[in-house]
């Protein structure tokens, strides 16, 4: 684990001019290297408080009115973006209005209307199944406990999680890849194994928090912290976070690698010029 400063001063953005490359990285990991367990919640918890004034408009992007609805969409997200499955759960929703409905489901024709989604025919066996559970274990309704929840086909601990904090207000940790690579990127964690990351960050951030958070983490690795080149000089959380020269530290190569609706928006909570946002980072469509 990445460890950092036991107090931090006012949060600021570093300067403009700073260089990138790996001695930017390598100072910010040691400015980082005393940090005790209560200097890490206390950073955590203001770091959380930064993304929810950075992303106020997080939200769970799967559409969706009835919890069975969260379930099934949830279940066709794996290895799809949110977007295609939108495209998608209209006609499910249609025509699979209750458990019975995917029970006694047509495996060929729900194939053929999953198969924009990817692996149809393993998300089709998961419907199907699901619907078959949901009769024989719960009267055809969604259980409300992570426990119930994860027993059924198709849902783990991160679709649970999902369910419990979109559907019935139940907070919950969402860990999906934005969300890994994150925490461990901000010291949080050093750690890949999904369940005992939610474990160690529900010990940072509290309960009340974990299902908002959570989006906002989702939002803030699809917008600002990306996989391969994260927008370092034009991230509001760069003061605090460790792993700060990852990528590019200056303010015009990180401006244009914001992306989203609020890619101008973000730079100016950053401190950066929105000017240096090129226009196509407005609609170009963020990592899924």
């Amino acid at each position: 684990m990445s460890p950092g400063r036991r107090t931090l001063g006012r949060v600021s953005r570093p300067p403009v001019a700073a260089p990138a490359g790996p001695a930017v990285l390598i100072r910010s990991v040691k400015r980082f290297a005393a940090e005790t367990p209560v200097g890490r919640k206390r950073r955590a918890r203001k770091m959380a408080r930064v993304l929810a004034e950075t992303h106020p408009d997080a939200h769970c992007e799967l559409d969706f009115e009835t919890p069975l609805q969260l379930a099934v969409a949830t279940i066709l997200s794996a290895q799809c973006t949110d977007k295609k499955v939108n495209e998608v759960t209209p006609t499910v929703f249609a025509r699979y209005k209750t458990a019975a409905d995917y029970a006694a489901a047509d495996r060929a024709r729900m194939e053929e209307i999953l198969r924009p989604t990817g692996f149809f025919r393993a998300k089709t066996d998961s419907l199907i199944k699901l619907g078959q559970a949901l009769l024989e274990r719960h009267d055809g309704v969604l259980p409300r406990t992570l426990d119930e929840l994860v027993k059924l086909p198709g849902i783990g601990r991160k679709t649970a999680n999902v369910i419990l904090g979109n559907a019935f207000d139940v907070p919950g940790i969402t860990v999906d890849t934005h969300f890994r690579r994150l925490v461990n990127r901000f010291g949080w964690v050093d750690e890949d194994d999904p369940v005992k990351i939610e474990f160690l960050v529900a010990d940072l951030i509290e309960k009340r928090d974990w299902t908002m958070f959570s989006h906002r983490i989702i939002f803030h690795g699809r917008r600002v912290c990306h996989a391969r080149k994260p927008a370092c000089g034009a991230c509001a959380l760069a003061t605090m976070c460790p792993s700060y020269g990852t990528g590019p530290t200056e303010a015009a190569p990180a401006a244009k690698l914001l992306k989203g609706p609020r890619a101008r928006e973000l730079a100016v909570q950053a401190g950066v010029d929105p000017g240096l946002v090129p226009a196509a980072a407005v609609t170009v469509p963020e990592a899924p």
